[in-house]
């Protein structure tokens, strides 16, 4: 992902959630080095995630798939490539935060072999003025 891509990225984010990420954020993420890759049909985003690599550990911060591709496995292939990044720069760990209403992202998780480890209390805006919380989850990623 690179700054020209944050049209079409902006256009899915905004289509697939409640509170999505500004312009500002994603730029930040991409200063900051963070690893970003999108998942691409011809000229069509189907999905992305942003990543945070840490000292032997990766930390999720985003990923979305287009509404119009969801359910289709598209997000275990993002996530399939996230971890096969992670294991390249040698990262031991993977974490992530998940709302606690968000079943099919919880049931997804848990496929790919995450546990629940923790709990974040008030961590995400619920559009009504108040803070849902966020299921912290995390994999031990092995060689391969």
């Amino acid at each position: 992902m690179q700054p020209s891509d944050l049209d079409a990225v902006l256009q899915v984010e905004q289509n697939a959630y409640a509170h999505p990420w500004t312009r500002a954020v994603f730029n930040d993420t991409l200063q900051a080095g963070y690893q970003a890759q999108m998942l691409m049909r011809e000229h069509t985003v189907i999905g992305y995630f942003v990543a945070m690599q840490g000292v032997d550990e990766v930390h999720l911060l985003n990923i979305t798939v287009s509404p119009q591709y969801q359910r289709q496995g598209w997000a275990v292939v993002i996530m399939q490539a996230m971890h096969t990044w992670a294991r390249s720069v040698l990262a031991q760990w993977s974490w992530l935060e998940v709302r606690l209403n968000n079943a099919p992202a919880i049931h997804l998780y848990q496929r790919l072999g995450y546990e629940r480890v923790g709990l974040r209390k008030n961590y995400y805006p619920d559009g009504h003025g108040r803070r849902e919380d966020a299921i912290v989850m995390s994999l031990q990623l092995g060689a391969g």
